[in-house]
C-alpha cells in the first residue's frame, strides 16, 4: 500500500533476533513501489509481486511473494489440509471449522460439502483420477468420497484412534493410513477391508509417505505370500514420521523395517525427493535430508527457525516447507 509499513525480524539460532521495518514511499512511474528498510536490512529487487530483503549482518536474504490469488470464503477458520486434483481443476480442503469442501481451483467456488466424519477431519487427498477423495478423521475412520456428487462410497474401520495421514498406492486400488494408535494399515478399496498392519510402532504416527525404493535398497521378503488384492506394493518404501522422535522406513510388501533414524524431536512429516533422498521435518523446526541407503547420519540438517515443520513437498530441484507459529 502507499505509505504502508511492515515489521521485519531476522533470527539465527543462538543469536539475538534483529528487528526492523519496511516503509513504502509511494509508487514509481513504472508502478513499482519505492520501499525503504530500517537499519540492518537492505531492500533488493522489488517487483509488483515480490520484494527481496537481505540482512547483511547475518548474510541471509528472503524473497517475499504476493499471493497469486486468495480464497477467503471457502472456510471460516484455519485450513488444516488441502490437495489439488491431478488435472488442476479442483481443490479439496479441511478446516478447524469442522468442514471438508471441494472447490474450483480457478476461482474458489465451493462445489461440494463432504459430510460424514464425526469430529475433526485431519487429512484429505485426491486419487490420481481426480474424481475421488480419500479422507481420515479423529473418529478413526478412513473414507472415500465421490467428488462428483459428494457421496461417501466406502468407509474403512479398524484404527483405534484418530487417523493423521494417508497415502495412495499407484492408481488407488490400495490405500494406506497412519494413526495416533501407532499403526499404519494397508486397505483394499474394492472390498473395503484391511489387508494388514504394515507397522505397529507403539507411538503415534503423524505422517506417512510412499515412494519407489532405490533398486539397491533391500526391502526384505514377506513372511507369507501377499494377498492377490495387494496391487503395486512391490518395490515400495513406506516412510513413517513418528511422535517418539523416530523416522522409520518399512518395506511395504515385506512389512519389514528397513531403517530407523532418531531425530531431535517428534517427526511431523516426510517426503521423497527421489528414490534415494528423503526429507523429514520435526516439531522443533529441523528438516533432515537423508540418503535411504545409509541413514546413520543426515546429509544435512536445515534449521531456519524453531517453529514446527508441518508439511514438506518436493518442488522442481528443491522443496517447499510449511512451518507453524
Amino acid at each position: 500500500r502507499d505509505e504502508g509499513e511492515a515489521w521485519l525480524s531476522c533470527r539465527s539460532p543462538g543469536k539475538p533476533t534483529l528487528y526492523g521495518s519496511l516503509r513504502s514511499r509511494g509508487l514509481g512511474a513504472d508502478g513499482i513501489p519505492d520501499i525503504a528498510a530500517s537499519e540492518g536490512f537492505v531492500v533488493g529487487e522489488v517487483t509488483k509481486k515480490s520484494i527481496l530483503i537481505s540482512c547483511p549482518h547475518e548474510n541471509v536474504s528472503t524473497k517475499f511473494l504476493a499471493p497469486y490469488t486468495t480464497f477467503c470464503r471457502i472456510h471460516q477458520k484455519s485450513v488444516t489440509c488441502l490437495d489439488i486434483s491431478s488435472g488442476g481443476g479442483l481443490g479439496v480442503s479441511t478446516s478447524t471449522d469442522g468442514t471438508m469442501k471441494i472447490w474450483q481451483a480457478a476461482n474458489g467456488e465451493v462445489r461440494r460439502l463432504l459430510e460424514g466424519h464425526v469430529y475433526d477431519v485431519n487429512c484429505c487427498r485426491f486419487f490420481p483420477s481426480g474424481l475421488v477423495v480419500l479422507s481420515g478423521g479423529m473418529d478413526a475412520q478412513l473414507k472415500i468420497w465421490s467428488a462428483e456428487d459428494a457421496s461417501c462410497v466406502v468407509t474403512f474401520k479398524g484404527h483405534k484412534r484418530g487417523i493423521l495421514d494417508t497415502a495412495i498406492v499407484d492408481r488407488g486400488r490400495n490405500v494406506l493410513s497412519c494413526s495416533r494408535d501407532g499403526t499404519a494399515r494397508l486397505w483394499d478399496c474394492g472390498k473395503a477391508s484391511c489387508l494388514g498392519v504394515v507397522a505397529d510402532c507403539g507411538a503415534p504416527l503423524n505422517g506417512v509417505t510412499l515412494g519407489t525404493a532405490d533398486s539397491c535398497l533391500r526391502l526384505g521378503s514377506p513372511q507369507e505370500a501377499p494377498s492377490e488384492r495387494e496391487v503395486g506394493t512391490e518395490g515400495k518404501l513406506l516412510l513413517l514420521a513418528r511422535e517418539d522422535k523416530k523416522l522409520q522406513g518399512v518395506g511395504l510388501q515385506s512389512r519389514q523395517q528397513v531403517f530407523l533414524f532418531m531425530g531431535s524431536d517428534a517427526f511431523n512429516c516426510c517426503t521423497f525427493l527421489s528414490s534415494t533422498y528423503i526429507l523429514a521435518g520435526t516439531q522443533d523446526g529441523n528438516i533432515y535430508q537423508l540418503d535411504v541407503r545409509n541413514t546413520n547420519a543426515p546429509i544435512q540438517v536445515i534449521h531456519r527457525s524453531g517453529a514446527p515443520v508441518l508439511s514438506l513437498l518436493p518442488y522442481r530441484d528443491g522443496f517447499v516447507a510449511s512451518q507453524g507459529k
